[in-house]
């Protein structure tokens, strides 16, 4: 399967003014970038649709919009690049079907070497009890 790519016209920008340090260039300049991403609205297929959806992830609100601040780097572009970088590695882990488990029985190999190491800590564990004095 080829990988999904997001159309960056269904990506919606805001330019913000990052948090924590930075001197005066905080207060100046809007560097972080806010991203939206409607999942109903996008040109995604349906299944990954619905994965995305029941993702657990807070950053997936109730209406099916992800939000993603970037404020990492100093310049918009980079945060913005590093916001669609991060909405790209979530729809590619959404987009990944898990294999079905099917239950198999374990070999007969496999099920001696368990009753044997059970055998063998039975044993030692035996040993560990009190010891009785033979004049009692």
């Amino acid at each position: 399967m080829k990988p999904l790519r997001i159309d960056p016209r269904e990506v919606e920008f805001t330019a913000i003014r990052a948090q924590g340090a930075g001197g005066q260039n905080v207060n100046k300049v809007s560097s972080a970038a806010h991203l939206r991403f409607d999942i109903g609205a996008s040109s995604l297929p349906e299944s990954v649709k619905a994965r995305l959806r029941q993702w657990p992830d807070s950053r997936i609100g109730a209406d099916g919009v992800v939000v993603i601040k970037a404020q990492d780097h100093r310049s918009l572009p980079r945060n913005r690049a590093d916001a669609l970088a991060r909405l790209q590695e979530l729809v590619d882990r959404a987009a990944h079907i898990p294999k079905t488990r099917r239950a198999t029985q374990p070999t007969h190999g496999s099920t001696l070497r368990r009753l044997e190491s059970k055998t063998r800590h039975s044993a030692t564990k035996a040993t560990r009890g009190r010891r009785t004095s033979p004049l009692d």
